[in-house]
Parts: structure tokens; sequence; C-alpha cells
């Protein structure tokens, strides 16, 4: 019989740093919970899962246990760890740029991504910071490309969030970023390019569509070498990748962009050739303390 778990009302703790994933239980007929599990995670043995169970790793929203024999019951969530057999280390390190009681600013190298997602858990900017820190309730509140360097900033407290998120939401927050990209002579700048992006095939990729604009960016060149400029970058909006789309766009594709323009097969990362695009610094009246915040990135990109 399932024993209750001492984790709270939301099933498991953070542990290492990663909180726990959730599935959904949704009306069936499946003997077993192990069953469910596993007709819908194929790529996830049965042996995995009763591995989890046996170290107390799953655990249900009451935080009863999920074990090997546990008769199904939909319309409830389960919670586990995901666990990656051969993580990748990212051989680049964060700088924590400032921290108080409220927010923590980060410097995020190229290639590391801010949260965990597909083959990346403790190899995040977030996991790093927990662990690094011992905040398990660090929050990030904005994100930024995993092939993307720069600040990325973090809340610490849960009451917190909502406010600082609404400077994004509500666009009073000043974000500034460089690129270097090609220069074509004959662009006027500075210039806004405003357009429709949507979903692309495959999923991870953008693209500009006819239609009500919904995402905004102001460019701008700040010098030129040869047949390369650094541009000054400051978007309006917020949509995924919208830097890089309204660059490729305009026929001005950031240096080392694996994915715009467009290709078949994306390349596997090369520490070589970052993408070159830095999310400088970003400036805001702190809505918890009323103060004035600044900060710029350490990093820098060099023709």
């Amino acid at each position: 019989m399932s024993k209750t778990l001492k984790y709270g009302l939301h099933g498991l703790p953070t542990r290492h740093g990663v909180g726990p994933s959730c599935v959904s239980l949704p009306a069936g007929q499946w003997p077993t919970i192990t069953d469910f599990l596993v007709e819908r995670f194929p790529a996830i043995t049965r042996k995995t899962w009763l591995e989890r169970m046996q170290q107390g790793l799953m655990a249900d929203e009451f935080g009863l246990a999920v074990t090997p024999e546990r008769p199904y019951q939909g319309h409830m969530r389960v919670y586990y760890y995901r666990a990656l057999d051969d993580e990748p280390r990212i051989p680049f390190e964060e700088t924590v740029l400032y921290q108080d009681e409220h927010l923590v600013v980060a410097d995020k190298p190229h290639f590391l991504p801010v949260t965990p997602s597909g083959h990346y858990l403790q190899e995040t900017l977030l996991v790093r910071l927990k662990n690094r820190l011992g905040l398990d309730g660090l929050t990030p509140i904005h994100r930024i490309d995993r092939e993307t360097a720069g600040l990325v900033l973090f809340s610490v407290r849960i009451a917190d969030r909502n406010a600082y998120q609404g400077l994004f939401r509500q666009h009073t927050i000043h974000k500034h970023y460089e690129a270097i990209a090609p220069w074509r002579a004959g662009t006027v700048f500075p210039l806004t390019r405003k357009s429709r992006i949507v979903e692309d095939k495959p999923f991870f990729r953008q693209l500009e569509v006819p239609g009500e604009p919904n995402s905004e960016s102001r460019i701008d060149v700040l010098e030129v070498a040869g047949n390369v400029a650094r541009y000054a970058l400051s978007p309006v909006t917020g949509k995924k990748h919208q830097l890089r789309v309204h660059m490729n766009a305009l026929g001005l594709p950031i240096l080392n962009d694996r994915m715009y323009p467009p290709v078949e097969h994306t390349p596997d990362d090369d520490y070589r050739l970052p993408l070159q695009l830095l999310a400088k610094s970003i400036a805001f009246t702190d809505p918890v303390t009323g103060q004035q915040r600044q900060f710029e990135t350490r990093f820098s990109l060099n023709f």
C-alpha cells in the first residue's frame, strides 16, 4: 500500500537544483500507473520507472508514493524526476553580477540553456545558480536563447515574481543587445522592423508571415569594419528568436547563426563559432524596491 511521502502538497522537492516534472493522468483503463507511464513515454523503459519508484523519486499530487503495482487512477498528477544518462558538459561559466534578497542578475555564456529542457538538466543556468547560491525558489524573470550570451534576471522570492515579470509584459524595461552581422551599404539606419512571427517547422524555428505584426525591434549600426558591422538591437516585444528572425529578414543574418537563414539540418554546436548576439544591458525601475536598476554584461563581441 502506498505510504505518504513527506514532500508537501505538490509531490517532490527540488533535487540537486532540479524540480520534478509532472504528467497528468487522463481517464483510462490501464491496470497500473506503471503501465500508463511505459505507454506514454516509450523512450523510457519499464526498468527505469521501477528504479525511480524504488528510490522514492515518484509521488502523486497529494504526496503519496507511486509504487510499481499501484492501480491506475485518472484525473490526477504524478511528479517524477527526469534523468539524463549522458548530459554534455557546457565548458563555459556563468557569473553572478548582482544579488540581493529580491533579485539575482547573471551573465550567461554562449551555449548554456537558461532552464532545463531536452538534453540539458544540470547544465543550465537556472540549475547551476540554484546549486551555487542555495536558492531553490530561484525563478527566471525572462529568457534568452541558449546560443545567446549576456544578462538574465532571476526572482529570488515567489512573492516578487509577478511584479518583475510585469516589467516585460508591460514593456517598461529597457533591453539592449549587440550583434555582429554582414554590412550592406544602402540600408538606412536606424530602422524599426515590425512583423508577424509564428512557429515554423520544425517547431523550434520561427517564421515571418503576412498579417498583423506581433513583434517589433529597433536596429541601428554602431560601427563598420569591412564587410561586417556591429549593430545595436532593442527588442520592443519578446517573441522567440525575434532579433535573429528580424536580422535575417533584412538580409543581415547574425554571424554563426545555425538556424537563420533556415537550413534543412541544424548543425551541431561548434564552440569555436558562438552566435554573435549578446544581451548587452538592461535598465528598469525595480517594482519591489523602487530603485533605479541598470546592469551591463562583462562579455563582448569581437570582429
